[in-house]
């Protein structure tokens, strides 16, 4: 067994503990820190196939961003455990058939991958630079379905941006405007008041209990 073999199983079994902790650890933030292994892990055997352009945007994206977004919205929503896991055990069959039909699909998708690669490598295919090769690919076969994808992504952005400026009820925002065409007699209203007066002096009753 080669060092690349033995590298890649360990990275692999690395990786199912990471996946299998994050669906079963009790904290959020344990199950968020283990799909973070879990990504690095599989950086780790795209390395070992030779995709760094793969690996280095699997870190920078899902690593970088989104895991420490989902990190950070986490730790500051308190969450109650027991009301998400109201109800596990009722759903866990259908949540079972539906893992098993996805792994299914997903080996059957792998296997057919693996045999492709066998049979370009007995082909002898030059060696070229993977992220070349896969620019090409997605700017000329597949070109309309990044379009596609680029369409749907700038909709949400447009989307969160709407939702961040919808107006609300709660909040105590002052329009700029508002602030610079308000005049001085609208920020301070002068109120007459009673001019000071001496103090009363007290009774004798309660000047005697003040002495004793």
């Amino acid at each position: 067994m080669s060092v690349t073999t033995g590298l890649f199983y360990i990275f692999s079994a690395v990786m199912l503990f990471a996946a299998f902790r994050v669906i079963t650890a009790r904290n959020p933030v344990h199950a968020v820190l283990f799909l973070v292994l879990t990504f690095f892990q599989a950086a780790m055997i795209w390395m070992l196939l030779k995709a760094e352009f793969l690996a280095i945007v699997l870190v920078l994206v899902y690593v970088g961003a989104v895991m420490v977004l989902f990190l950070f919205v986490v730790m500051m929503m308190d969450i109650n455990i027991q009301n998400l896991r109201h109800g596990f055990w009722k759903h866990f069959p259908f949540a079972a058939l539906v893992g098993v039909v996805i792994a299914l699909e997903m080996a059957a998708v792998l296997m057919g991958g693996f045999r492709g690669t066998e049979a370009a490598v007995g082909a002898g295919i030059p060696s070229v630079s993977n992220t070349q090769d896969l620019g090409k690919v997605l700017f000329t076969q597949y070109l309309f379905p990044l379009e596609v994808a680029a369409a749907i992504l700038l909709v949400a952005m447009f989307a969160a941006i709407a939702l961040t400026l919808r107006p609300r009820k709660d909040s105590k925002h002052v329009s700029a405007g508002q602030q610079v065409r308000v005049k001085a007699k609208d920020r301070m209203t002068v109120h007459k008041v009673v001019a000071t007066q001496v103090a009363p002096e007290p009774a004798p009753e309660a000047t005697a209990e003040v002495k004793a």
